[in-house]
């Protein structure tokens, strides 16, 4: 229950902050299905779309094990919220487009100066955003705040079995086909427009920081 609150603070904060929108992209689960009920990034996209101020919400397929494709379109589509999955690769593309104003995504861990650990694909899309003006939000709970490292390189990056992307023709003995699967990246504090959690909003943290942010 403490957490569907704050899920619903966090969610009506973002849309305070995002006003209206044609449309956003989000990244991997970050819903109900990941919380307790609301959730974090699809809890702002949950509110927004209750005040009539989204039009549509892309989703990444989120790849090796798509959650995007298995869970979030699906989430969204149980809510009654227009949903529209693209490849992975499609997202700079996308952007190009000018269809949507913004990405918004959640957090695994956010360091003292802002930097945030998401799900692999979060920091390409950061750095696409950038480039076509595109805003990007996280939204976490405070608990996600990691206020004893100083910055995203202390964060360890978790590696997971290459078996989830090769083909079986490349599983013996000899191969010389390997796979390199991170689960997750870091994007920097300066590619990041906002930081939302349950308690407050910081915009610009790479230029502000992320200290107002820390729980008493």
């Amino acid at each position: 229950a403490d957490d569907y609150a704050a899920n619903q603070a966090m969610g009506e904060r973002g849309a305070d902050l995002i006003g209206t929108a044609k449309a956003v992209l989000t990244h991997c689960n970050a819903g109900a299905l990941a919380t307790g009920g609301y959730g974090t990034a699809l809890g702002v996209i949950r509110s927004l779309h209750r005040r009539g101020g989204l039009q549509q919400v892309y989703a990444g397929e989120t790849r090796p094990w798509l959650q995007g494709a298995r869970l979030t379109v699906w989430e969204l589509a149980q809510d009654g919220i227009p949903a529209t999955l693209i490849a992975d690769s499609a997202a700079a593309w996308l952007m190009k487009s000018g269809k949507i104003d913004w990405i918004v995504v959640g957090a695994d861990r956010i360091a003292a100066n802002g930097d945030v650990a998401n799900k692999i694909g979060t920091y390409s899309l950061a750095v696409l955003a950038k480039q076509h003006g595109v805003k990007v939000m996280v939204a976490a709970p405070s608990s996600t705040f990691d206020f004893n490292l100083e910055n995203g390189a202390g964060i360890e990056i978790e590696q997971r079995d290459p078996r989830e992307l090769l083909a079986d023709c490349y599983l013996h003995e000899g191969s010389l086909v390997s796979a390199w699967n991170p689960v997750f990246d870091v994007t920097p504090a300066e590619l990041i427009d906002a930081i939302v959690t349950e308690r407050a909003v910081v915009v610009d943290p790479g230029k502000h920081g992320v200290r107002s942010l820390q729980p008493c």
